[in-house]
């Protein structure tokens, strides 16, 4: 008996490690990739702003419309990811707005910014909250928080490794185009190259993958099967039956003013430092890159840390908190750069650090392609809030030419966000 019980648990680890090593490398540098596409407005306008004559109130709305382009495709992805094919899918995404992110290097007029951002949002589509559903094919609830974790990543080191590049970038004048113009063309291209090599890398389902021995392929199918069929067993759950679901809508809503804070404060945060501080160009990059650096140490530490206790809610409100004492704090400390690059960093650590937590809520409420639907729903509606920040923040800017406005706003977000969160009752799993 106990020799079984020792090979059963081998074969696990061996599947687990494999699994791992397969394909959250590769998938950490496709949203490195993306989210490096999507925030590189935030260094562009360093330059593109004076080259453009753009007001804050235009750069905001541009920044932002990009999510509400994200959020056509949103639960159509998520679906397909979940129905079809996420390789396809994801392939799909990458190339399009691949093509579009080199595009964003030749606009002129605000027109032209505003409706690239847009499309860009509407190719970008499905990407992130695919991934989401993709993960849930691979790994068990109790490892879920940890590979988002581990993926999510990608976002402040998309930043910690994008800020100075960018920063360089800033500093050419190639074939008489602009830096700013050279960031979104040398930034946008790799994901082209990439959306052609998922085709042949990632494969859809753990039934399908060949890189995994027969009684690898056996143990995780069936532990994930176990899963689906102890939830379905909890209760049945329609698409319509998810719409009225209470932890769906105070997730959406969570969610919501959480992407308000979390994109307001990436996009403006290198011009904040820079109306604070003074410096050049390429110094606001290196600075912008210290809270990226303390964020992406939080976001393990909190995935670590919520799937060693099993817990999600307070690992995903306690981070908001932090999110909101740390941009009250700025608002009140701006006429103190190297304070104000302590409190940014306590609110970078916490706008990263909620998600893992917060992206393994869905599935321990729901599942298949509810679950898939109820993840495209929060990351569509709830990424709405990725306009509302940075066009507040803008709007606020140039009506009182201070950012102490748009801090306090984005701080008040932070703390609804973690009210809705604690709202929540416990999922299935968690109370386990």
């Amino acid at each position: 008996m106990a020799g079984t019980t020792f090979v059963a648990a081998s074969v696990a680890d061996r599947a687990r490690r494999r699994i791992t090593y397969r394909l959250l490398p590769y998938l950490f540098i496709l949203y490195i990739v993306a989210f490096l596409d999507r925030v590189n407005i935030s260094y562009a306008a360093l330059e593109m702003t004076k080259d453009l004559g753009f007001t804050a109130e235009v750069m905001g709305f541009g920044a932002g419309i990009f999510f509400f382009g994200y959020c056509l495709l949103e639960i159509p992805g998520c679906l397909l990811v979940e129905t079809w094919s996420a390789r396809g899918w994801i392939a799909r995404i990458m190339i399009s707005w691949g093509i579009l992110a080199v595009l964003m290097g030749f606009v002129h007029t605000a027109n032209h910014f505003y409706w690239l951002r847009f499309f860009l949002g509407a190719a970008e589509a499905g990407f992130f909250p695919g991934v989401i559903v993709y993960l849930s094919h691979w790994f068990r609830y109790e490892d879920r928080a940890k590979a988002m974790a581990m993926f999510m990543a990608a976002i402040p080191l998309s930043n910690v490794i994008g800020a100075p590049i960018s920063g360089l970038i800033l500093g050419i004048n190639w074939f008489g185009l602009a830096g700013w113009r050279w960031i979104f063309i040398l930034e946008g291209a790799p994901a082209i190259i990439l959306g052609v090599v998922t085709i042949f890398y990632l494969t859809d389902r753990p039934e399908q993958a060949k890189w995994l021995s027969a009684e690898e392929r056996e143990w995780i199918t069936h532990e994930l099967e176990q899963e689906k069929l102890a939830k379905q067993a909890a209760r049945q759950f329609r698409l319509w039956d998810a719409l009225r679901h209470r932890e769906l809508i105070l997730m959406v809503l969570g969610y919501f003013f959480a992407v308000t804070s979390g994109y307001g404060f990436i996009l403006w945060l290198p011009t904040i430092i820079k109306e604070a501080s003074g410096v050049s160009n390429l110094t606001v990059t290196l600075i912008t890159a210290l809270p990226h650096c303390v964020a992406l140490a939080a976001m393990l530490f909190v995935g670590w840390s919520s799937d060693r206790t099993r817990e999600r809610r307070y690992h995903t409100a306690l981070p908001m908190i932090a999110v909101g004492l740390g941009l009250l704090l700025s608002a009140i400390t701006q006429n103190n750069v190297i304070i104000l690059v302590g409190t940014l960093c306590l609110a970078a650590a916490g706008v990263n650090s909620f998600l893992p937590a917060f992206w393994s809520l869905p599935t321990s409420y729901l599942t298949g392609s509810v679950a898939a639907f109820a993840i495209g729903l929060i990351n569509s509606l709830g990424n709405l809030g990725g306009f509302t920040g940075p066009y507040v923040v803008g709007y606020l800017n140039t009506a009182t030419n201070s950012f102490y406005g748009g801090l306090l706003y984005l701080s008040l977000s932070a703390f609804l966000a973690a009210c809705f969160i604690l709202t929540l009752r416990h999922g299935k799993e968690e109370s386990v």
